[in-house]
């Protein structure tokens, strides 16, 4: 039986009219790398939290699609993401999280970089005892910087360099949250934690931005936190979600809550809300709490799920702290035998992309409307660029 074709003009059809994305988008390499180029190295992609690197000088080597990167805060606290390469001969620089206590040493040919990303050092370059060599500029040489830019502490990176600034694409949400603009706490070791999902990264934004699931698989949260409580956040080109009415804070044995985020208006005494910033960031805000997920894509039908929680003080109680991380970890783990079962419904020949609820999956079609959009116009750019 051969596949069904949905070509991407069907999935930006109108919701009551359209397909989802064709299997090979969860499944195909070719397809996949193709998406890659489109959507995530082109536009502005989460990779990680700038806690990750609390202090100056630290830094943690991660992969993104497969390309080495060194995230870092610099000696004037600035973070920053640079390729992971010596420029002499592509060696990698740092293999495991560290203090740069002093130059980012290459530990090949010992070539050194400073934290800005200057080479400051070319030992023997020259022949022995020859640091300098006319050919060899070392003002031109400094590591590869990645455009980068961090909101809600997530750190977002533009592999391509030419996405629209970051203030730009996402005004709307900054705008939205534009209450939630104030410090922000990572609640520390207890307040974060990694979940791999066997899927493509793009079902599990899919799942997060829309609520019709929550009847069924979570109930205990659907118990007060009701799907008819609920409403859908839609916002074409740059992010889709949900929005509950009914938020109501986790209190200790004592009947203390976590501080609320200072000077926000009556609506967040009960409301929440949830977005898939797009690609690959989730977010979140209540009253006293929020949190971020960087979705790492691993592999076609493999995910890493970068989980963390903030609060608007440093001091939060812990035990009603690890309270909340367990709570919210049981929540996004009962996600993952649906997210993982869609994934390998998309080895079904016999399956087309899908269909939509006109009332109840307008989210996860914006979704789809925005990737299936962002590549074609990577393909007309790409027709343009070879004529």
């Amino acid at each position: 039986m051969s596949s069904p074709i949905t070509s991407l003009d069907a999935v930006r059809r109108p919701i009551d009219q359209a397909q989802g994305l064709p299997n090979g988008h969860y499944t195909d390499p070719e397809t996949i790398r193709e998406e890659n180029a489109a959507v995530l190295l082109g536009q502005w992609a989460g990779l990680a939290v700038a806690a990750d690197v609390p202090e100056p000088g630290d830094a943690v080597p991660m992969t993104f699609l497969n390309i080495p990167l060194l995230l870092l805060r610099d000696r004037g606290g600035q973070v920053r993401v640079f390729q992971n390469i010596c420029r002499h001969r592509g060696m990698i620089l740092v293999e495991e999280p560290k203090k740069i206590e002093g130059a980012i040493r290459c530990p090949y040919h010992s070539w050194c970089y400073s934290t800005e990303g200057r080479l400051v050092s070319t030992p023997h370059v020259g022949g022995p005892g020859q640091n300098t060599h006319e050919g060899i500029k070392r003002s031109e040489l400094g590591l590869i910087e990645v455009r980068s830019h961090i909101w809600r502490d997530v750190v977002f990176i533009n592999v391509s360099g030419d996405a629209a600034p970051f203030e730009e694409v996402h005004a709307d949400a900054i705008a939205r949250w534009a209450e939630f603009d104030q410090p922000l706490f990572h609640g520390g070791a207890d307040s974060r934690f990694v979940l791999p999902v066997a899927c493509n990264w793009k079902l599990a934004v899919e799942n997060y931005c829309e609520s019709y699931h929550l009847p069924w698989v979570h109930p205990g949260l659907n118990s007060y936190s009701r799907l008819e409580d609920h409403y859908h956040i839609e916002v074409p080109g740059a992010y889709s979600g949900q929005g509950s009415l009914v938020y109501r804070q986790m209190k200790g044995e004592d009947g203390a809550a976590f501080p609320d985020f200072a000077g926000l208006s009556e609506k967040w005494n009960t409301a929440a809300e949830y977005i898939s910033l797009f690609p690959n960031v989730l977010l979140g805000v209540h009253r006293d709490h929020a949190f971020a997920i960087v979705l790492v894509p691993e592999a076609a039908d493999r995910t890493s799920e970068h989980v963390h929680f903030y609060y608007a003080t440093p001091d939060t109680d812990p035990a009603l702290r690890a309270r909340n991380t367990t709570l919210w970890k049981m929540v996004f783990e009962e996600d993952i035998f649906v997210v993982e079962g869609m994934q390998r419904g998309r080895n079904s020949p016999g399956f087309d992309g899908g269909r939509f609820s006109p009332v109840m999956d307008g989210p996860t079609h914006l979704f789809h409307d925005w990737v299936a959009g962002k590549i074609q116009d990577y393909r007309r750019r790409a027709a343009q660029a070879a004529e």
